[in-house]
């Protein structure tokens, strides 16, 4: 199992990084909560990872905390949840959001992620609410301090079009990923920040 990297960031294009490691270049699926956390290519970060093994692909999850993998981890043991779908879940909501909407019983917030139905979103509350109350504060609920401020410089209609591409790819479907991103669109905002905010304004 492959549980953590470092390695020189090469290729950003949400939710895929290509990650060199010694040479070897790794392709890593990250949640946007992560993504947010990258530095500029060319230089190097660490990310804890997941390794999931399907007959038609071996698929590389990657992660900024690992409070986020903890989480996908307990995602993914769900029935009915996927990995796509827990990528998308941890994309849509930071760690902190998830929790506080499963332990209050948010079911409306839950629904609003692409792919979780009502008996999805029921079956979340029912399988994983009272989990999280175990866990030492500063070991499960992390702030991120660190966010990176450097994110890609913004390119106007190439920016909104990558992002309306990752947006897709976390399950939105096309029209909706226009609407979302049409909605924020502003020429200051880089990919990343665009994506952010239009999943702000999804939940």
């Amino acid at each position: 199992m492959i549980g953590r990297l470092k390695g020189i960031l090469l290729e950003k294009l949400p939710p895929e990084i290509l990650l060199d490691v010694q040479g070897v270049g790794y392709e890593l699926l990250l949640p946007m909560t992560s993504f947010y956390n990258l530095p500029e290519t060319g230089q190097e970060t660490t990310l804890f990872t997941h390794l999931v093994v399907r007959e038609d692909a071996h698929l590389l999850f990657g992660f900024a905390q690992k409070t986020d993998r903890t989480l996908f981890r307990e995602l993914i043991k769900t029935n009915g949840v996927g990995p796509k779908l827990a990528l998308a879940i941890l994309s849509a909501m930071s760690v902190e959001q998830f929790t506080y909407a499963i332990e209050h019983e948010e079911l409306s917030k839950l629904i609003k992620i692409p792919g979780v139905g009502k008996k999805t979103a029921e079956r979340l509350l029912v399988e994983l609410k009272g989990k999280f109350k175990g866990l030492i504060q500063n070991d499960f609920f992390v702030e991120n301090s660190h966010i990176s401020t450097s994110l890609t410089a913004p390119h106007s209609e190439s920016a909104a079009e990558e992002a309306v591409a990752a947006l897709i790819a976390l399950g939105y479907k096309p029209t909706e990923a226009e609407k979302m991103v049409k909605r924020v669109t502003k020429p200051e905002l880089s990919r990343e920040q665009l994506i952010r905010e239009a999943l702000k304004t999804a939940l």
